[in-house]
């Protein structure tokens, strides 16, 4: 299935971040801490919202959500990286280069879509506290969160598989991962109006999300300057302020990527913005972990030792939850490599 030099079959070489950086080894020490911080994190916040009643919210809901595509996210990406650094087998399959692709993308659409609702949620909390339990029920979360899964999975899975049909040339080689404007660069084919669709595409959305979201914090600081007391003003801020944080954060790289010339970028920046969506996954705990008291209070809850006494079947599952990652971080590479090489090689 070859013509001239286009192929369709050979696999691509990931260079990881800063290919050229010399303590390549520092680094990717690194990238693991930050991985084992982010899955402790996050693995550790859905099981304190499953299991403390008190969380059983719709915003807990939604944040139980938000650290599971964390989770996914970073594991698309970090663990193939480490895998080929350890291995010093850097190729990835076609396959499993679509595969991470899709992965990567999916996830960050249905972040970006939970997000917007998690704002809407934020704002019928705050304006309408009477209607929220009727306005926010259990089937409309539900709903709302497979909403943002299905939104992630139904854009970006036509686009992978049209993205992965087009001929590379000689050149394989890729920064960080599989991402779509990487593959696209390598064709031997012009793919310049399919890129620019898909840019225009992203533009659009981030606009729509953004949209959505500055109406709903506009609804919602107009009725906080309505309000009396100074204790409601505060409470209905810190409602919502650790979740514009994380909008800000995960939002703003999109922002530069997107909506600023592509010739002012540079590879270093690109992979400095890669960097950046490795450490939000691990941020995203500790700020609604630090900001909201339901959850440091669920926490001492759960490591309080009477309390785990009484309930063995839930300190199992710590056990489980807590330290399977850290057995995962510190396993061998070439355990970690045998593991992997099931799923990305497909």
């Amino acid at each position: 299935m070859e013509r001239g030099n286009a192929t369709w079959q050979s696999d691509f070489i990931l260079l990881g971040l800063f290919p050229g950086y010399r303590h390549s080894g520092i680094l990717i020490s690194i990238i693991l801490l930050i991985y084992f911080i982010a899955v402790i994190g996050n693995a550790t916040l859905v099981l304190l919202i499953w299991v403390d009643s008190r969380l059983h919210t719709p915003m807990y809901f939604f944040l139980s959500q938000l650290s599971l595509i964390d989770l996914s996210y970073i594991s698309s990406t970090v663990p193939k990286m480490a895998t080929n650094f350890f291995s010093e087998n850097r190729t990835i399959s076609r396959v499993g280069c679509g595969t991470q692709m899709f992965f990567c993308l999916m996830l960050a659409d249905a972040e970006c879509i939970l997000l917007t609702l998690m704002a809407y949620d934020c704002c019928v909390s705050v304006c309408s506290p009477l209607r929220y339990p009727t306005i926010m029920s259990p089937t409309v979360c539900l709903q709302m969160a497979v909403g943002s899964w299905l939104g992630g999975v139904m854009n970006f899975f036509t686009q992978t598989i049209y993205t992965m049909q087009f001929s590379t040339c000689e050149k394989r080689e890729i920064n960080h991962f599989c991402e779509m404007p990487a593959i696209l660069m390598l064709s031997c084919e012009d793919t310049s109006v399919y890129l620019m669709v898909v840019i225009v595409m992203s533009i659009i959305f981030i606009i729509v999300l953004l949209s959505f979201i500055t109406a709903s914090y506009i609804h919602i600081f107009l009725t906080v300057l309505r309000m009396n007391s100074p204790e409601g003003r505060n409470k209905a801020l810190a409602t919502c302020s650790s979740h514009l944080t994380v909008v800000s954060i995960y939002l703003g790289p999109g922002i530069v990527v997107y909506m600023t010339p592509g010739s002012s970028h540079t590879p270093e920046l690109d992979q400095g913005l890669s960097m950046f969506y490795t450490i939000t996954p691990m941020l995203n705990p500790l700020i609604y972990s630090l900001r909201n008291k339901e959850v440091v209070v669920a926490l001492r809850k759960v490591m309080d030792s009477s309390w785990v006494v009484q309930s063995n079947e839930v300190f199992e599952v710590l056990k489980i939850w807590l330290f399977m990652p850290l057995n995962i971080v510190l396993d061998t590479a070439q355990a970690t490599s045998a593991l992997l090489t099931v799923f990305y090689n497909i």
